[in-house]
């Protein structure tokens, strides 16, 4: 969508504190809510290293519960007639004395609490404040979404750095002045592509496709069906089309390079069962010539003439348009009947497709 309006809800996982007011402008990398996750716990046995009851460990603690601890401090000791028998426990993390156990001998210590900041995401205007959790910021702006992706969300200018959709994207051509920016390609990024890419410090790569074996050799392990997201690699991946050497949909790519120079918001996370995620590029302002933003999210039904892309094989990420709706169910390959469609391809060829397996693109 060249300009739409977007929402997205920005919330803790536990309850925090909000930084951000209604109806305020937020950018990109603003802190809009902020929690402290609680620290990490650890035991130590004190009772059983001075060789006493758990009842009588309080007379040898030098910490009481609450107190700060610092790492290698010593937290109890025992006091011998004779010093060479003097027995010492040191802490081994730094933060608070948690709690004393006059009943297990045990003393609990708790490392400092971890700050856990929540960004807006993207450059908008706080429409929603939920109490403790989290905002929601509108934004108008370019939205693209990826079949699949990885790495989480990142900003940086947007740099096309190919010619063409159906240009392979080169290691030779990320360059440094890629550092920190969001790098378009065009039909395909090797594994050498994307570990140059991570080298140099690239915020983000979309390509059209990528091969699944080096997803698989970058990642060290296959992607099942889980939420995807998380995986920290040193770059976010998002691809347009699918697994191969698939050219980039032509209008995604002068969608992008209309943007091209511009600041943008990628998120690679991706999720394909129930509650269906996809990655995405935002793209915060209108673009040039765009005077009207468009606030529905599609008719809901499908035309000829209207430009799809196949999402199941054997013609997955291919692009053509829809020719005609036949009414009749038709048999397919599964021996099953279903509603079908026919589409026109780029090249003239007229192909049959489930309509449960296309999706519809954005004029």
């Amino acid at each position: 969508m060249p300009s739409t309006v977007l929402h997205k809800k920005r919330l803790l996982p536990i309850p925090g504190k909000v930084m951000a007011d209604m109806g305020g402008s937020v950018e990109a990398l603003d802190v809009v809510a902020q929690t402290e996750l609680p620290g990490k716990v650890f035991s130590v046995n004190v009772a059983n290293r001075l060789a006493v009851s758990p009842e009588e460990i309080p007379g040898f603690m030098l910490k009481k519960p609450g107190d700060a601890v610092a790492q290698g401090e010593i937290i109890a000791e025992n006091k011998p007639l004779l010093k060479w028998f003097k027995t010492t426990i040191e802490s081994p993390v730094s933060g608070t004395v948690e709690s004393v156990s006059a009943v297990t001998g045990q003393v609990l210590l708790r490392e400092p609490p971890k700050v856990l900041p929540v960004k807006a995401y993207v450059k908008g205007k706080v429409v929603e404040v939920t109490p403790g959790f989290g905002v929601t910021v509108e934004a108008e702006g370019t939205f693209i979404q990826g079949i699949f992706g990885i790495g989480g969300e990142t900003n940086g200018e947007i740099c096309v750095a190919v010619q063409s959709p159906d240009e392979e994207l080169e290691a030779e051509a990320i360059k440094e002045h890629h550092r920190g920016k969001i790098v378009v390609g065009g039909k395909h990024a090797s594994l050498a592509t994307i570990q140059r890419a991570i080298e140099l410090g690239v915020n983000a790569i979309v390509v059209g496709g990528i091969h699944d074996r080096d997803l698989r050799q970058l990642l060290g392990y296959d992607i099942g069906v889980a939420v995807t997201g998380s995986e920290k690699i040193g770059t976010t991946l998002v691809v347009t089309e699918g697994f191969g050497m698939i050219p980039m949909a032509e209008y995604t790519f002068k969608l992008l390079c209309s943007r091209n120079g511009e600041h943008a918001s990628v998120s690679g996370a991706t999720q394909i069962r129930a509650g269906v995620m996809r990655p995405e590029i935002i793209v915060p302002g209108l673009p040039k010539g765009v005077s009207e933003v468009k606030r529905d999210q599609g008719r809901g039904w499908i035309e000829p003439g209207d430009p799809i892309r196949i999402i199941r094989e054997p013609h997955f990420g291919v692009i053509g348009t829809v020719k005609s709706l036949p009414p009749e169910l038709t048999v397919i390959g599964s021996e099953s009947h279903a509603r079908v469609l026919e589409v026109r391809l780029d090249g003239g060829e007229v192909i049959v497709v489930p309509r449960a397996n296309i999706e519809v693109l954005e004029k």
